[in-house]
């Protein structure tokens, strides 16, 4: 399994217990969503392993107890700890209209309706209180804060997303 055919899930953020279960950080907008999966891929010295779930219990919000096959001590899942956890893009919905995967939007043409053309979509930074679409036009860097109502157009084939942010907000970066 390659990295450009998954998305990130997010990462093993701790022991739990001492039998070998772990707490994972699921960096996801709904992480009952992934309760069900049968296995992981574990970015273990940049290859994709696959671990197979024993167990998955939903914690606080967005954490998850889990206890993997064959991981049964201390030792054993300390190997696994800070390491990012990926899936299968095929295992994702196809979404439509102006509903997006963050991943699916990295890359994009960013389009402001006043300002224009904003630059390349760096990233979708998943700040609980505000998130922010990064963008980078040439070696500037442009936040925008993804507040309702900003994107209002995902064009996949030509891979653009249109944006109304406030007024000023890109000028301040850029002009």
């Amino acid at each position: 399994m390659n990295k450009a055919d998954c998305f990130h899930l997010g990462y093993v953020a701790k022991l739990h217990g001492f039998k070998g279960e772990v707490s994972l950080f699921l960096d996801v907008t709904n992480p009952e969503e992934y309760a069900n999966i049968d296995n992981v891929f574990i970015d273990i010295n940049n290859q994709l392993t696959p671990f197979f779930i024993e167990s998955f219990k939903l914690k606080n919000h967005p954490f998850a107890a889990v206890k993997f096959e064959g991981v049964n001590s201390e030792n054993d899942a300390k190997i696994i700890l800070r390491k990012n956890l990926y899936l299968p893009s095929t295992i994702l919905k196809e979404l439509e209209g102006n509903n997006f995967y963050d991943h699916e939007v990295v890359g994009f043409n960013v389009i402001d309706e006043h300002y224009g053309e904003v630059g390349i979509l760096e990233s979708i930074i998943d700040l609980s209180v505000n998130p922010l679409i990064q963008v980078m036009n040439g070696k500037k860097e442009v936040l925008i804060p993804l507040l309702d109502g900003l994107v209002k157009n995902v064009d996949r084939k030509n891979k653009t997303l249109y944006i109304d942010a406030p007024s000023g907000l890109i000028s301040l970066y850029l002009d």
